[in-house]
């Protein structure tokens, strides 16, 4: 059985409940996520979330307390008619939590069109819309009353006005970059259906935060490392994480300040085009990762004998190179990574691994100058490209391999299955492997909105990313427990003062 979810209204998804079916594959511990399946009436299943959401609002363990953030207003319903939408929690909500939203003072069974808005720190916006119908005493609960079809989706989808967001600039995908300030949610409720919905009834905003009360967001300059630091509120030591975005360079901090919300301590390091680090990502050092290493290593917030690493995309396959190589690594979560080094030549000491070759020739470009890029990389089992496959036989740590299996930017399924392969070939355990059907590229911490296309910087052009919206979501919402469930029973132990040697 898995650790039980904060999110009782999404149960089906969790190890341990719903529909789960094991891999054909003997080379994993690896588990399919499927969605819902069977056939559910539309009361059935308002019944059955209704009561899921409802207990998660009634448990305060779990309900998310309101934050205080100084300086930002709360939130308050706009409304001057009788009309009101109420928020759970009212003001405040951490932005990977459950938000109950519910509109009272309808007229019975009365047809309206709730439009949610997010504009992101670049100032683009991204919406979301759906149809709905009150019941006979004029209430609507999203979390009982399924959205009808017309709109961004349709369904009982308590969270969907969130992860349906789209933003309205082409190839645009909503990051956060300042985690110390909230997006604030707008939501409107309208008059009537179609595509030009009546009048303005009530609206209302909400702040969706990024950091716990009493967590610390420490900038790191020390040595070459530059990097952010989180350290949840408390005494510690705590379990120590460091977390590895893609070719995106900087230094996104999100994830890392999230993860922390939940008792980690988590390095956010960047490793190119982030102040006086290099600009591109021609050649990577795996000396200057061993730097952060050491420097979680001797943290005295930092719990030992080891850490974790946390890696996205190439950060996936940078994690696991820091794995093969590096001291002091318990426990390795990679989310659609490679097992071979990709995109630029990666160095230790006298050891080189070269980048994966590609073909661009084996980019697909559809009618809208989307690249689909699933097969340009070569196979890292086939000649010359053998030497890029990472040696991660030679980690000492625990994998976990998170897979979309419609991740389109690669394989991500072939890659962990093949460094499961390679694991067991050398006597060393099987990595977990979860499987989620219908999740992209970019699966992020819950209700992010899905990316399905966006620029590439290595390709130079926008590619699709894979994915489809609801299953993307739900994958992400069990994505996210299953790595804090994989680092909490790793990352167990005393402090620790080793370092590797330079």
């Amino acid at each position: 059985m898995g650790p039980r979810s904060p999110y009782p209204g999404f149960s089906s998804l969790c190890v341990g409940s719903g529909t789960c079916t094991k891999s054909s594959s003997p080379h994993a511990n690896s588990v399919k996520r499927p969605g819902a399946t069977g056939q559910m009436t539309a009361l059935m299943a308002c019944r059955q979330v209704s009561r899921c959401w409802q207990r998660w609002l009634s448990w305060p363990s779990l309900a998310p307390q309101p934050l205080q953030i100084p300086g930002v207003p709360t939130s308050r319903s706009l409304a001057s008619t009788a009309t009101a939408i109420h928020f759970s929690p009212a003001t405040r909500s951490l932005f990977d939590e459950p938000l109950g939203i519910s509109v009272q003072g309808l007229s019975p069974r009365q047809q309206v069109t709730l439009r949610a808005s997010l504009q992101d720190e670049a100032g683009e916006l991204f919406e979301a819309h759906a149809r709905y119908q009150a019941s006979e005493d004029g209430e609507l609960d999203l979390a009982r009353c399924p959205a009808l079809p017309g709109g961004s989706f349709s369904g009982l989808e308590p969270m969907g006005l969130l992860w349906a967001l789209q933003p309205r600039k082409a190839f645009w995908r909503l990051v956060k970059k300042d985690v110390q300030t909230p997006f604030l949610l707008r939501l409107e409720v309208l008059e009537g259906h179609g595509d030009d919905p009546g009048r303005l009834l009530a609206q209302a905003q909400h702040e969706r935060a990024f950091l716990r009360d009493g967590v610390r967001r420490v900038p790191v300059r020390d040595g070459r490392i530059r990097a952010t630091l989180f350290l949840p509120p408390g005494n510690g030591p705590f379990p120590g994480v460091i977390d590895l975005y893609g070719t995106g360079g900087g230094l996104p901090e999100y994830r890392a300040c999230l993860l922390a919300n939940y008792g980690f301590a988590v390095l956010a390091l960047a490793f190119y085009g982030y102040e006086d680090l290099p600009k591109e990502m021609k050649e990577i050092n795996l000396e200057y990762f061993e730097e952060a290493v050491n420097y979680m290593l001797q943290h005295d917030q930092v719990k030992g004998p080891g850490i974790g690493l946390l890696g996205f995309s190439k950060g996936g396959d940078l994690c696991i190179s820091m794995a093969s190589f590096l001291k002091g690594i318990k426990a390795t979560a990679v989310i659609n990574g490679s097992v071979a080094n990709v995109g630029a030549v990666v160095r230790y000491k006298d050891v080189t691994i070269p980048p994966l070759g590609a073909n661009a020739k084996r980019i697909k470009v559809n009618k809208s100058g989307i690249g689909d890029i699933i097969d340009a990389l070569n196979n890292p089992l086939e000649g010359p490209d053998r030497q890029s496959f990472i040696p991660l036989e030679k980690a000492e740590c625990r994998f976990l391999f998170i897979v979309g299996q419609d991740d389109h930017n690669w394989k991500s399924e072939f890659f962990a299955t093949e460094g499961s392969k390679r694991l067991q070939a050398h006597g060393k355990e099987k990595p977990e492997i979860i499987c989620y059907p219908g999740a992209g590229h970019y699966i992020e911490p819950p209700f992010f909105p899905m990316c399905a296309a966006s620029m590439h910087l290595l390709v130079g052009m926008p590619v699709m990313w894979g994915g489809e919206p609801k299953a993307h979501c739900e994958a992400q919402i069990d994505a996210w427990q299953q790595i804090q469930a994989f680092f909490h029973r790793h990352l167990k132990g005393e402090p620790s003062r080793t370092a590797n040697k330079l």
